[in-house]
């Protein structure tokens, strides 16, 4: 769930956070596995978090979901049978602590999050700038909104501004993208612009463009208030017919529409506008990770960017 707070208590959660993190490369040769859950790394064992099993098994071209189904001796012949038949003779390891959080080629170069935040702050954000962030092992959603563009259309007040969001484990690019902030609720919306912006973490390029690129996704944030008026103005013949179809659209998993269902009783509506405030009331949803809170946010920008 986003939390409404400050750019200097975010920094601080995040420093603390990345507090045990440490990066090596790791030869391949010295690599083996006792099962999907522990990788030895010489004679040394780790345990793999989630992200990182995930990841491993997609360098290594054998399906997580065969993986996790098989016994733990059959886990490990597969690993360690594709593992030595790796092309990179070395493996970049993502750590907290001893636990492995990630596993990439060496060609991977890390964009943390603490950098990102520092970025900004050398951008004029000071430390007491008003955010709504999500942050957890695996994601984080910075949104910054823009109170002086602040508008009302139909008793809706929107406030507009810069959504950034980044994957230390490979779950996403570093992205940027208009934000709308619906203010009766706090829901928030990514929404789809022609300058949203995504970078693989391969470039080290990465934080030196966000100063140019925040400039651009500005400028398209004046755009967005028609398409709000005409989601207010488009009608929905059967609301529950809708959701499910979007649901199908946006491939969401088990607890996306679990938080969908929980939200629609709260947003329900004949207008396009419910349907997108549904979305994004259902980024709220407690139990959710913050990537799909992230990914639900997503899903009510781009319904809205649909709107004609």
């Amino acid at each position: 769930m986003s939390q409404i707070t400050t750019l200097s208590q975010v920094m601080e959660k995040a420093e603390s956070m990345s507090r045990n993190h440490r990066d090596m490369n790791i030869k391949t040769s010295d690599i083996s596995f006792d099962n999907l859950e522990t990788v030895k790394i010489g004679s040394e064992s780790h345990s793999l978090k989630p992200i990182a099993q995930q990841s491993i098994a997609n360098r290594l071209g054998i399906p997580i979901q065969y993986l996790r189904r098989c016994p733990a001796d059959i886990q490990a012949l597969n690993l360690n049978h594709w593992i030595k038949r790796e092309k990179n003779e070395e493996l970049f390891f993502r750590f907290d602590r001893d636990d492995v959080r990630a596993i990439f080629t060496p060609r991977y170069i890390p964009t943390d999050n603490l950098e990102v935040l520092r970025k900004l702050e050398s951008m004029n954000y000071h430390l007491d700038t008003r955010v709504q962030c999500r942050l957890d092992d695996e994601f984080m959603s910075l949104s910054i909104p823009d109170d002086m563009k602040t508008f009302s259309i139909y008793r809706e007040r929107i406030t507009p501004g810069i959504s950034v969001s980044n994957s230390e484990v490979g779950l996403a690019s570093l992205s940027i993208a208009a934000f709308l902030l619906r203010l009766i609720c706090t829901n928030g919306m990514i929404s789809r612009t022609e300058v949203n912006a995504s970078y693989r973490h391969v470039s080290g390029k990465l934080i030196s463009s966000l100063p140019g690129v925040f400039l651009s996704v500005s400028e398209e944030l004046g755009r967005k208030k028609e398409q709000v008026r005409i989601s207010l103005e488009s009608k929905v013949v059967n609301p529950e017919s809708t959701l499910e179809s979007f649901n199908k659209q946006f491939m969401l998993n088990r607890i996306e529409k679990e938080a969908v269902a929980w939200a629609a009783p709260m947003e329900y509506g004949f207008a396009m506008f419910n349907i997108i405030g549904i979305y994004t009331r259902a980024a709220q949803y407690k139990a959710l990770p913050a990537e799909s809170s992230f990914r639900l946010e997503k899903v009510g920008g781009t319904i809205l960017g649909m709107v004609k």
